[in-house]
């Protein structure tokens, strides 16, 4: 005689359920902290232009982003408080790198700062740079002679840029 035993599987489950609260977040900070300068050169021959300083690229943009569903990419944007007559103060962030995430922006390439806003990077989504120096955007800020006839001799004349992110 032959026994035969069926097992027939049984499933059973339970559900859970949660709440997910993802905020909407918009932080920008600038590493490292701390000030830099810029000097012009004076010419050594009569007849010579100034030296045109080097330009410094310490400074790195980092932020973090987390957009409304269906919302707006953000922007960053600079300003300087003041216009130095006769100088160009330009800024230039390079293309994300680093330990970042997500829909990082884009250079919006060389511009010329004034004490309006303008934009240095677009197209920022849900997005994470990473923290600190060598994480997010490298910022390149120079200065150039753009009108001769409207210099004026200075001494440590301190320029604030403002780095603003927005929708």
């Amino acid at each position: 005689m032959y026994l035969i035993f069926c097992t027939i599987p049984c499933i059973i489950f339970s559900q859970s359920t949660i709440a997910v609260t993802l905020p909407i977040v918009t932080l920008l900070d600038i590493e490292p902290s701390g000030t830099f300068t810029l000097n012009f050169t004076a010419p050594t021959e009569a007849g010579q232009a100034l030296t045109t300083p080097a330009a410094n690229t310490t400074k790195w943009i980092n932020y973090t982003s987390a957009i409304a569903s269906g919302g707006l990419t953000r922007r960053i944007t600079a300003s300087i408080n003041q216009i130095i007559p006769g100088v160009n103060i330009r800024a230039q962030a390079a293309a994300a790198s680093g330990a970042g995430g997500g829909v990082l922006g884009t250079s919006s390439g060389l511009v010329t700062l004034s004490t309006t806003a303008t934009n240095i990077i677009t197209g920022i989504g849900g997005a994470f740079t990473g923290t600190g120096a060598n994480n997010g955007h490298r910022l390149t800020i120079s200065l150039d002679v753009n009108t001769y006839s409207d210099l004026s001799a200075r001494t440590n004349t301190p320029i604030v840029i403002t780095y603003t992110i927005t929708e």
